[in-house]
């Protein structure tokens, strides 16, 4: 299983079943998509009973998903390249869902940046199949998602100037000083938060 770097441990067998989401479905990637860890079989249940709609799309985290800025300026840091997949339902379905005024919720900073990725230039999701490197940081317009459940991220990554392009800076700082000092757990089996 290939565990963060920062788990600093090897893997275990519970490890095999506990780092995949329950609704995973094409094998690929080099790690889970963390926010969907909190997901189960009863939560997505209780979802559909709430008549919110779930809708799929792929992409595979890459290794470089845990490389930290390696550029003074953030501009000038090379987002890495990932594989992703928005099929013509999902994205007729996020339309439709944004034309009846519904929101669209990513579910982690990977499928926000898929989502994203399959934007448009009127910000319409299409079917889209290939290889991204979006790269997402402060002064970034969404285009399709307007929230997003996602754990917390490390310092000088680039998923944390994504939640901070998302949310703010001085929001995302607040949330994480709160974060740090009621001990809310960090990274990969860590806690979530919900920005909206």
């Amino acid at each position: 299983t290939p565990l963060p770097p920062y788990l600093a441990r090897p893997d275990t067998a519970a490890d095999r079943e506990r780092y995949q989401t329950v609704y995973a479905r094409h094998p690929g990637a080099v790690a889970a998509p963390t926010a969907g860890l909190h997901f189960t079989p009863e939560l997505l249940r209780a979802i559909a009973a709430r008549r919110c709609r779930s809708v799929y799309i792929t992409l595979h985290v890459g290794a470089g998903t845990f490389q930290p800025l390696r550029t003074p300026d953030i501009r000038a840091h090379k987002m890495h390249r990932e594989r992703f997949a928005v099929g013509a339902a999902s994205a007729q379905a996020v339309n439709a869902a944004r034309a009846a005024g519904e929101r669209v919720i990513a579910v982690g900073t990977t499928s926000l940046r898929g989502l994203e990725a399959a934007a448009d230039a009127e910000n319409q999701a299409r079917p889209a199949r290939g290889e991204t490197d979006i790269y997402i940081y402060p002064g970034y317009r969404f285009k399709v998602v307007d929230a997003l459940i996602t754990n917390f991220h490390l310092p000088e990554s680039t998923l944390l100037l994504l939640v901070a392009a998302f949310a703010g800076r001085d929001s995302i700082m607040r949330a994480y000083a709160h974060a740090i000092a009621e001990r809310y757990r960090f990274y990969s089996y860590g806690d979530a938060m919900f920005i909206h």
